[in-house]
């Protein structure tokens, strides 16, 4: 045999070799896009809801995902449905971008099917959704009835995707910048006292002689107690008065101040009403602080349903008219 002469096996089947790329899209999309749906809405009635499909469909969906994939996803039982630790992993590196499917499903949907529809999660520092957010839901659930709110009441940092809020309402300044933060009024901090405590001890009329009065503290969610703030001399300055009240709820302060018991400075959504009917008097509006801003916040307004953004015009609309109702009462106009 001559020996440059190459040998070559003999010819048989020809196989392929397998294509990364093409095998990942055989992994159908209604099966990824049900199982974040699963797991967003905590089972699979939910999920076939939010998706408008029959719970019968999503659950053959999920199947032939997790047959495709050849790995279990959920643990179902006839309470419950969990994540494997598979599916734990599997949902945190695809559930970003399927859930801009989804919303984009969604609103598609939407513009079909005609009004707005489905839940809203929204979530509210504790005093500004009892007092402001939460009275004006009847207002929008007779305007769009087919829309369904839960609202979530609490002090802490909203966590979009950890709580699955998809609208919040938060004070002050806003740090995430992925965050879009649409401000709807001021926010504009008060120092109120009753008549009855003007009679008894008179009014501070520098910031100084808060010293001499009885002050009430408020303690956030984190534990952190609340400084007073102002502004004098063109400066901000902080006072963290000595409180013999101290209180971890917004509505408790301001129904001790009510009731002549001390002074404190409050957020004027808080004191509006009790301002106007006089059972409550300002002091220190010569050192109020700049205003920081009642915002109203979402994650994107790409793919936005129109549940959400007839929900944020709403709110947006009716509470900056309440706010004008009670600006010449706080003695500041904007």
């Amino acid at each position: 045999m001559n020996s440059s002469t190459a040998i070559y096996p003999p010819p048989g089947p020809f196989t392929p070799q397998a294509d990364p790329l093409a095998t990942s899209f055989a992994t159908t999309y209604a099966g990824v896009v049900a199982f974040i749906a699963v797991v967003a809405e905590g089972s699979f009635a939910r999920a076939a809801d939010r998706l408008g499909i029959g719970r019968s469909a999503v659950s053959r969906n999920v199947q032939k995902l997790e047959d495709q994939l050849n790995v279990r996803l959920l643990r179902r039982t006839t309470r419950s449905t969990a994540l494997t630790r598979e599916g734990d992993l599997f949902y945190a590196s695809c559930h970003s971008g399927v859930d801009r499917i989804v919303q984009a499903v969604e609103e598609m949907r939407d513009l079909r099917n005609g009004p707005p529809r489905g839940h809203l999660r929204v979530s509210s520092a504790a005093g500004f959704g009892r007092m402001v957010v939460a009275p004006l839901l009847r207002e929008f659930q007779v305007a769009y009835p087919d829309v369904a709110v839960e609202l979530l009441l609490g002090d802490r940092p909203t966590d979009f995707t950890a709580d699955r809020v998809d609208i919040a309402f938060r004070s002050g300044c806003m740090e995430d910048a992925e965050i879009i933060a649409r401000q709807i009024v001021p926010m504009q901090m008060v120092v109120c006292a009753s008549p009855d405590y003007r009679q008894a001890h008179g009014l501070p009329v520098t910031v100084d002689d808060l010293g001499q009065h009885e002050c009430i503290n408020l303690r956030t969610g984190s534990g952190r107690i609340c400084e007073w703030e102002f502004k004098v001399d063109g400066r901000p300055r902080k006072f963290l008065p000595q409180a013999r009240l101290t209180y971890n709820d917004p509505e408790l302060v301001l129904q001790a101040v009510l009731g002549g018991q001390g002074i404190a400075q409050m957020a004027g959504y808080l004191v509006c009403q009790a301002l106007r009917s006089g059972e409550l008097l300002p002091c220190l509006m010569q050192h109020a602080p700049d205003d920081r801003g009642h915002y109203i916040c979402y994650q994107s307004r790409q793919h936005m349903p129109s549940r959400m953004r007839v929900f944020i015009d709403f709110m947006t609309a009716r509470i900056r008219a309440s706010y004008l109702e009670c600006v010449p009462d706080f003695g500041i106009h904007s």
